[in-house]
């Protein structure tokens, strides 16, 4: 069985970043509720919403979108295009505009190194 490209952004995110505690979150009662919660070094806690997109179109739910509004602080939002190579980070408050321009958007973060070393300093 193949793994979905969602699951392979997942296994290199916990591969790439061994400092950082994980616990993946597999929900189905509470729509909306992040990917990813992680623990940093710095006794930090964070989540992620990682998406995969073949084009500059996110599939971002009303849900999801409702979480970054209530959840403003320290969302994020980790999206990966056609370049498995290629990785972009997204706060939460950058939601609206994230829907609204996709992959165009500037990210705060972008390219695994840089991801990496900004989430390991939260």
């Amino acid at each position: 069985m193949s793994t979905k490209p969602e699951g392979k952004l997942w296994k290199k995110l916990k591969d790439f970043t061994p400092s950082i505690t994980w616990i993946r979150i597999e929900n189905t009662v509470s729509f909306g509720t992040p990917d990813l919660l992680g623990y940093n070094k710095n006794q930090t806690y964070f989540t992620i919403e990682m998406k995969v997109s073949k084009s500059k179109k996110l599939a971002i739910s009303p849900f999801q979108i409702s979480y970054c509004y209530t959840h403003p602080v320290k969302h994020f939002i980790l999206a990966q295009a056609h370049d498995p190579r290629s990785i972009k980070l997204y706060e939460g408050t950058q939601i609206a505009m994230l829907v609204e321009q996709g992959l165009s958007l500037s990210p705060i973060r972008e390219g695994w190194d840089v991801v990496r070393d900004y989430l390991y300093r939260l």
